[in-house]
């Protein structure tokens, strides 16, 4: 079964949507997983194996901070290169999103066949 344009979005700006989020202050992986399902509707298993992965290519790091409710829990920064990383996919995302919405513009003007040369002629 082929995923929906919607889901295959959802999971191509996961990462920069978490790297949001991390950049307006520290938090915790199921916070960042709650905030996303509210507002993307991506689910909670998604976000553990994107915030491991995003450690261990230095985008992230962590630390713990104890809780008087239960154990301590494991909190989430940007590091420079998660910073880095931001910057970049935000224009990416900026691009791509310009880009896409010139091609469904209804007033986009319409791409015309190069016309054909006449035989034996050369531009």
């Amino acid at each position: 079964m082929t995923e929906t344009i919607e889901i295959q979005l959802k999971k191509g700006v996961l990462g920069l949507c978490v790297l949001a989020l991390l950049n307006r202050a520290d938090s915790y992986a199921y916070e960042i997983a709650s905030r996303l399902s509210d507002a993307i509707g991506m689910g909670e298993g998604t976000i553990y194996p994107l915030m491991r992965r995003m450690q261990s290519d230095g985008q992230v790091e962590t630390y713990l901070v104890e809780s008087s409710s239960g154990p301590s829990r494991k909190y989430y920064r940007l590091t420079e290169a998660g910073r880095a990383a931001l910057a970049a996919q935000t224009a990416e995302w900026s691009a791509f999103t310009t880009a896409v919405e010139a091609v469904l513009a209804s007033d986009a003007p319409h791409i015309q066949e190069p016309t054909a040369q006449p035989e034996g002629t050369e531009q």
